[in-house]
């Protein structure tokens, strides 16, 4: 076991000739996919903190110590740098349940449908369903596996725009509870950087502004801040 930007050996010459790259090249130990999303984004330091909206959706705090609620489902882990550690609270189901909703209601991609949801009055929005976003269970702070999604409220009214602001209010209110979860764990988070590909989305950033009440960032390469952080 090596720390994160250590190098843990080299590149050999027959990986080198099937990968077609130079012999000797360095080999570090890396990161996880949420570490590396941090060290792109230049969360290194405690109190540093971002949202991922991939596939699944994680609040992600660096900490100085190592800070566990098990209770609550947070994770505690060592980050990819030495003498530090982070917290996550993790959702199962985030981006993909707004891309299910997408393919659900015959769009051809995300961004067409959130340009229909954008049309909503308030109203509208506030008339919509409500939407529980465990399509594939739950981690923090249910960890229940069995957990499954749910709209409360459907009516005749309802069409597709409606059920996609209902996806997308569900999954920011799911990252909402990880957020309670973390600050019961002694996380303070007052900013986040938004990371991921629904940072792509103004509308969904504000709608996480507005229900986790802190400062929401978007940097310009912010949907590949994991890949940057593993270059670096």
């Amino acid at each position: 076991l090596v720390e994160g930007h250590e190098v843990s050996g080299h590149l050999t010459a027959d990986a080198a000739r099937q990968l077609g790259l130079t012999a000797g090249i360095p080999v570090a130990g890396g990161a996880g996919d949420n570490a590396a999303s941090a060290i792109g984004i230049g969360a290194v330091q405690a109190g540093d903190s971002f949202v991922s909206l991939g596939t699944s959706g994680v609040l992600f705090s660096v900490t100085d110590r190592h800070r566990p609620n098990v209770g609550d489902a947070v994770h505690a882990f060592c980050h990819a740098l030495p003498g530090v550690w982070h917290q996550m609270a993790v959702m199962l189901s985030a981006a993909s349940s707004l891309t299910w909703v997408t393919r659900a209601t015959g769009h051809a991609n995300e961004g067409e449908l959130l340009a229909k949801v954008a049309t909503l009055s308030a109203a509208e929005r506030d008339a919509a369903p409500i939407f529980l976003p465990y399509l594939s269970g739950e981690r923090t702070p249910h960890n229940d596996a069995t957990a499954s999604g749910v709209f409360l409220g459907l009516r005749h009214l309802h069409e597709a725009p409606h059920l996609a602001w209902s996806v997308i209010e569900g999954v920011s209110f799911g990252l909402r509870d990880g957020l309670d979860a973390m600050r019961r764990a002694s996380s303070r988070i007052d900013e986040v950087q938004l990371v991921g590909g629904g940072s792509r989305s103004q509308l969904w950033a504000q709608l996480l502004a507005d229900v986790l009440q802190v400062r929401v960032l978007i940097g310009e390469a912010s949907s590949v801040g994991a890949a940057l952080g593993a270059a670096r």
